[in-house]
């Protein structure tokens, strides 16, 4: 590996930085590529290194961190396995089942290594190999204890402190995409639903791409406006635009055109909403119509039914 490593910077880290690592199935909040180093942020703020990037750091081959991840999972961890997860036990992190998340996104997958195991091996790759790399011992150096933390997040132009929380963060999307785009006169589902959704996210569960409740909201409220002839009483209902977030699925569609409703239908809505879609029950068979398809634990859904049914 040559010497353009030499321009990363020496960082001063805030005390207040620490590692963590989890079991995660995130997306990527930001993502760049300094210098051949692959690096970013997930979507919960743990910063991470692609297994290239961290490759280049360890001044190894990416074929060499690809085997490293294979034996990580082997029941008779190698000994250079065994070394790294004593590295991460000594700084008491909870070693990992894997050493990687998987990301996947549009343009294919690839491996995000958490700030905390990739300084684990850069640390064996430093010092307890075999044969010590030398790009290793000098960017540890320079990224040792939180550096490489902060070094990511500096990079990549993330603030941890005015980041949304990832469990809000598709909401907080949603809402930023959909909050001007209803014509003044109207109301949307999304936007109407954003109390239920709140509700709902402070019982523990969050809307993502798998739950959008508004899409079975919309579906049922657009038959009951057919059958009961309300555009007769309130006026006619009209299209508007709508996008869902980039790293939605959804958004391969985009722009949505759903309808939306005179602010004069307003007060029916809200009464259809509780005493049809809720107190008849079709907001319980869209829950557990989530179970059955795999999409939300069962567990989630009496926490979800009773956190709304009991408001």
């Amino acid at each position: 590996m040559s010497n353009e490593n030499n321009n990363l910077p020496v960082i001063i880290p805030p005390k207040s930085a620490t590692p963590s690592q989890g079991t995660l199935d995130l997306g990527v909040e930001r993502q760049v590529e300094i210098d051949g180093i692959g690096m970013g942020v997930l979507s919960d703020g743990t910063p991470f290194l692609t297994g290239r990037g961290l490759a280049r750091l360890c001044g190894i081959t990416h074929a060499q961190i690809q085997r490293l991840s294979v034996e990580w999972i082997e029941e008779a961890g190698k000994p250079r396995v065994t070394a790294i997860k004593e590295i991460l036990r000594k700084r008491g992190v909870d070693v990992p089942e894997s050493p990687y998340v998987r990301i996947v996104q549009r343009s294919g997958s690839f491996f995000a290594y958490s700030d905390a195991v990739s300084l684990a091996i850069l640390e064996y790759y430093a010092f307890d190999a075999a044969e010590t790399q030398q790009d290793a011992l000098k960017n540890f150096r320079l990224l040792a204890g939180t550096a490489l933390r902060v070094f990511i997040y500096t990079q990549v132009g993330y603030d941890p402190k005015n980041a949304v929380p990832h469990v809000w963060k598709q909401f907080h999307d949603r809402v930023a995409l959909t909050y001007n785009s209803v014509p003044n006169g109207y109301f949307g589902i999304f936007k109407e639903m954003a109390d239920m959704i709140v509700t709902l996210g402070q019982a523990g569960l969050h809307i993502d791409d798998k739950f959008v409740p508004d899409i079975s909201v919309g579906t049922y409220w657009g038959r009951h406006w057919i059958e009961s002839r309300l555009s007769e009483k309130f006026g006619e209902r009209i299209k508007y635009e709508h996008n869902y977030p980039n790293y939605f699925p959804q958004s391969s569609s985009n722009p949505q055109e759903p309808w939306c409703y005179p602010d004069t239908a307003l007060a029916e809505f809200r009464r259809w909403l509780r005493e049809d879609y809720i107190g008849e029950g079709k907001f319980a068979k869209y829950i557990y119509s989530k179970v059955k398809q795999k999409e939300l634990p069962a567990s989630f859904a009496q926490l979800a039914i009773a956190a709304y049914t009991e408001e």
